[in-house]
C-alpha cells in the first residue's frame, strides 16, 4: 500500500495525540464505550454485531472528529461469520487451495456486508504440536500446504479489490513461530535455530506478504528469548525491510502490555516504546491510550508516522474515506442457499477415511444404532466461532431424514466428559437388536482453540471404553470422529473396522458426514497433521531432521544388552538408535495419510530431464487410473528428499500437491512444475540456496505410498 496524497495530507495535520489514537484498537467495549472512544481519537474498534451498529460509529468518527478518519472495524472471522465453514484444520485436510479461497471468499462477503473491515485471519503458524489447542486455527505440521493454503485464504479474503463490498482485509497471524510452543502450552516460550525458523516457521509468512496480505499480527511467545511485540530483528528487518511489507503489524490482544509480566519492561511507557521501536503499527488492547502525553517522547516521531501512514493507507484501500458505511438492507445475517451448499460439499471434502474393511460406504441398514456423545450433539460448529446465530443440526435428526423406512435408534451412552460408564451396558444391549453400529465420538468443540491445550490426547471421557464395548458385540460398527486436533486412538484403533474423522465441520457438518456415510461425497482428505502413537512421541512429525542413528525397527522392552558396532563393518546395533523402546516407529497416521472409496492405480512417474540447474523448472507428471465402478476424488502429492547437503535436510519435504476427481475407467495426468522453491533452503545468512547434487523425488498418493524418481542439479 502506497503513501498518497491524502495520506500525507491527514499526516501532516495529526496532532501527536491524535496519532497515537489511529494506533489503537480496543477489543470488546460497548457501542456506547466505542462511540467515545472513537470521539476522543481511536482508530480502529472490534465489530459492534450489526450493520447499523457499525455504521453508527463510522458516523462519529467521520461527523465527530477533527479530521473525519473512519475506523477500521476488525473481527476474527476464522472460518465463517453467518455460514460456518469447517475449522482451517479440517479446510486443510482437503487439499484443495481453490476450496479454500471460496470458502475465506463467502466469509468476507458475509462479514463485510455487516461493516467488518478486517479479520485477523489466516493463521499460518506451522504447528507440529497436538496438545496446543490452537492447531485447529491452521493448517497443520506442514510448511509448504501451511503456505499454499494461507494464499488461498488471503486471496478469498482479500479478492482483487480491497474497496470492493465483499473484500476485507486479511491477517497473517501469529508472527512467527508461536506453533510451537513449549509443551504445547500456549502463551509459552519458543527457542527455535535461526536455521529452522528460516526453512520453517518463516517460510508461510513470507508466502502470504508476496501474496499482499494487509496485515501481520506479532506473537505472543518470545523467540530466543526476545518476545516478538518487541523484536526489532524479525518485526522490522525481516519482515518490513527483507520482505518489502508495506502493510500494518498488529499486536495480540493486550501483547504489548504483556512485555511487563515477560519481564522485558520496567512500565507500560517503556513497553509502548520497546514496540513501536521494533517495528509494532498497531496495539490491540489499547495500551498506548493509558499513556501520559509526556511518554510520547520515548517513541521516535519518524517511526510514529510511517504506522499512522500505514494504518491511513489501508483505510484509504479499503475505500472508507470515500464510503465507510454499509447499507443494513444488504447485510447478511443468515446463511443462503449456496452458501450452505458450499460449506456442506467443505465438510465433506475434509474428511479423512484413517481405516475402512469395506463396512463404509453404508447400504441403507434396516436397523442402525447411534451411540457416542455425538449422536444427537449439535455441537459442529468448531473453536473460533462466533456468536451470531449460527447453528447447525444433529446427525440423527439427518440420518432419520434420509433414511425414512429404517429404524434409527439413538443411546448415547454417555456425554463428552462423562466419568460414568454406566450408560454403556444400554448401547450394548441396544446394538445387539441392530444390524449397524455407529459410534459417533471426539472432542467438543470447547477442548481446542486458544488456552485449550491437553496433555492428554485420547478421546475425552470414557468414550474409548464405549468404543471396545461396542467392538465386543461383533457387531458390524463405524466410528465417526469429530475433532479440532489430532488424537491418539492406538488403545482402541485395532478394533474398530472403520474409522472417519470429519472434524468440527461447521454449520452443515451434520449433512455432510451423512453424505460421506452413504457414498454420496468422496471422504478423500488426508491427514494435514500426524497421528501420534502416544504424547509421548510428541514431536512426530513427517519432515523431521536426519539423525546419525535411524531407526528401522521399533524397540521392545527387554532387559537385552549389545555391544556397539559388532553387527558388521560401519553398523550399529538396532538398539542403539533413534527410537523407543515401549512403541512401534513413527506414528500411528501419517501426514497425509488417507484414501477414499475409489481406487487407483498410478503410473511410473517421469521427469521432462535427468539434470537440471539450480535456476530451471522441471516437470514431473503420473498417469493416474480410476480402477474402480465409482467416481472418485484422489489427492497426489510429491515429496522432495535431498539425498546429499550442506546441513542435515529433512528426510521428505512436501513439494507439491493437487487433487482431482476422476471417472470409472478414466486416466489422468498429474503433473508438476518443480523449480528453486522445490530444491533449495535458507542458509544461515538468510541466502536462499540451490545445492549441486543428487534429489529424489517422490510422488504417490500417500507419504508412504510413493514411487521415487532421480534428478540431478548440476
Amino acid at each position: 500500500m502506497s503513501t498518497t496524497h491524502r495520506v500525507h495530507a491527514l499526516l501532516a495535520a495529526m496532532t501527536p495525540a491524535e496519532k497515537l489514537g489511529q494506533l489503537q484498537i480496543v477489543f470488546r467495549p460497548s457501542s456506547t464505550d466505542a462511540a467515545q472512544l472513537i470521539r476522543e481519537g481511536i482508530g480502529s474498534v472490534f465489530w459492534p454485531r450489526s450493520a447499523a451498529a457499525t455504521n453508527a460509529l463510522q458516523r462519529v468518527a467521520v461527523e465527530e472528529t477533527r479530521l473525519g478518519i473512519p475506523v477500521l472495524v476488525g473481527l476474527d472471522v476464522i472460518h465463517g461469520q453467518r455460514t460456518i465453514a469447517p475449522v482451517p484444520l479440517a479446510q486443510a485436510a482437503a487439499f484443495d487451495p481453490p476450496l479454500v479461497r471460496e470458502l475465506a471468499a463467502l466469509a468476507a462477503a458475509e462479514a463485510r456486508s455487516g461493516g467488518v473491515t478486517w479479520t485477523f485471519s489466516p493463521m499460518v503458524d506451522v504447528s507440529r504440536d497436538p496438545r496446543w489447542g490452537r492447531v485447529v486455527e491452521g493448517f497443520g505440521e506442514d510448511v509448504h500446504l501451511t503456505a499454499v493454503l494461507g494464499s488461498a485464504m488471503v486471496r478469498g479474503y482479500q479478492g482483487t479489490d480491497l474497496s470492493a463490498p465483499d473484500a476485507i482485509a486479511a491477517t497473517a497471524k501469529h508472527y512467527v513461530a508461536y506453533g510451537q510452543p513449549e509443551g504445547g502450552r500456549d502463551y509459552n516460550t519458543v527457542d527455535v535455530s535461526e536455521h529452522r525458523l528460516r526453512n520453517v516457521y518463516l517460510e508461510p509468512f513470507r508466502a502470504v506478504v508476496a501474496e499482499g496480505a494487509a496485515s501481520v499480527m506479532a506473537a505472543f511467545n518470545t523467540v530466543a528469548g526476545r518476545p516478538v511485540h518487541a523484536n526489532r530483528h524479525l518485526l522490522t528487518e525481516v519482515l518490513k525491510d527483507e520482505w518489502g511489507f508495506a502493510g500494518i503489524v498488529v499486536g495480540d490482544a493486550d501483547g504489548v502490555r504483556n512485555l511487563l509480566p515477560h519481564g522485558v519492561a520496567e512500565d507500560l511507557a517503556h513497553a509502548v516504546a520497546q514496540a513501536f521501536g521494533a517495528g509494532l503499527d498497531v496495539e490491540m488492547g489499547g495500551a498506548p491510550r493509558d499513556l501520559d502525553p509526556a511518554d510520547l517522547e520515548r517513541i521516535d516521531p519518524a517511526r510514529l508516522d510511517d504506522a499512522v501512514a500505514r494504518v491511513l493507507a489501508l483505510k484509504e484501500a479499503l475505500g472508507l474515506f470515500d464510503d465507510p458505511y454499509v447499507d443494513p438492507a444488504r447485510e447478511r445475517i443468515e446463511p443462503t442457499d449456496a452458501a450452505r451448499a458450499l460449506v456442506r460439499r467443505a465438510a465433506a471434502r475434509s474428511c479423512v477415511l484413517l481405516k475402512n474393511d469395506g463396512t463404509l460406504p453404508l447400504r441403507a441398514p434396516a436397523r442402525i444404532l447411534l451411540t457416542g456423545p455425538y449422536a444427537e450433539s449439535t455441537d459442529h460448529l468448531g473453536a473460533w466461532t462466533q456468536s451470531f446465530g449460527a447453528h447447525a443440526g444433529s446427525i440423527a435428526d439427518e440420518l432419520r431424514g434420509r433414511l425414512p423406512d429404517a429404524e434409527v435408534s439413538v443411546v448415547p451412552g454417555l456425554g463428552f466428559l462423562d466419568d460414568d460408564a454406566s450408560g454403556i451396558a444400554d448401547a450394548v444391549a441396544a446394538a445387539h437388536e441392530c444390524d449397524l453400529v455407529l459410534v459417533l465420538a471426539g472432542e467438543p468443540s470447547a477442548l481446542s482453540g486458544e488456552a485449550a491445550s491437553r496433555s492428554d490426547l485420547r478421546l475425552p471421557g470414557r468414550q474409548e471404553q464405549l468404543i471396545r464395548a461396542i467392538a465386543g458385540t461383533g457387531i458390524p460398527f463405524g466410528v465417526v470422529l469429530e475433532t479440532g486436533r489430532p488424537l491418539v486412538v492406538a488403545d482402541w484403533i485395532d478394533e474398530a473396522p472403520a474409522v472417519l474423522v470429519a472434524w468440527h465441520g461447521g454449520t452443515e457438518a451434520a449433512t455432510a458426514i451423512v453424505d460421506v456415510l452413504f457414498g454420496d461425497e468422496d471422504p478423500a482428505g488426508r491427514l494435514p497433521m500426524s497421528w501420534p502413537r502416544s504424547v509421548g512421541q510428541i514431536p512426530i512429525h513427517y519432515a523431521h531432521e536426519r539423525t546419525g542413528r535411524p531407526a528401522s525397527t521399533g524397540g521392545t522392552l527387554t532387559t537385552e544388552t549389545a555391544d556397539v558396532g559388532l553387527d558388521g563393518p560401519g553398523n550399529v546395533h538396532e538398539k542403539y538408535t533413534s527410537k523407543y523402546l515401549d512403541l512401534g516407529l513413527g506414528p500411528q497416521f501419517a501426514f497425509g495419510h488417507g484414501s477414499g472409496y475409489a481406487t487407483f492405480a498410478h503410473g511410473e512417474p517421469r521427469l521432462s530431464g535427468s539434470e537440471v540447474s539450480p535456476d530451471e523448472t522441471v516437470s514431473l507428471s503420473i498417469d493416474v487410473t480410476n480402477t474402480s465402478a465409482r467416481r472418485g476424488e484422489e489427492v497426489v502429492q510429491v515429496y522432495v528428499e535431498d539425498v546429499v547437503a550442506s546441513i542435515a535436510p529433512p528426510v521428505r519435504r512436501l513439494v507439491a500437491f493437487e487433487r482431482r476427481t476422476l471417472d470409472p475407467g478414466e486416466t489422468t495426468v498429474f503433473a508438476f512444475g518443480l523449480g528453486r522453491e522445490a530444491l533449495g533452503f535458507w542458509a544461515a545468512d538468510a541466502a536462499f540456496i540451490v545445492e549441486p547434487g543428487l534429489f529424489r523425488l517422490h510422488v504417490g498418493p500417500t507419504l508412504t505410498s510413493t514411487q521415487a524418481v532421480e534428478l540431478r542439479v548440476r
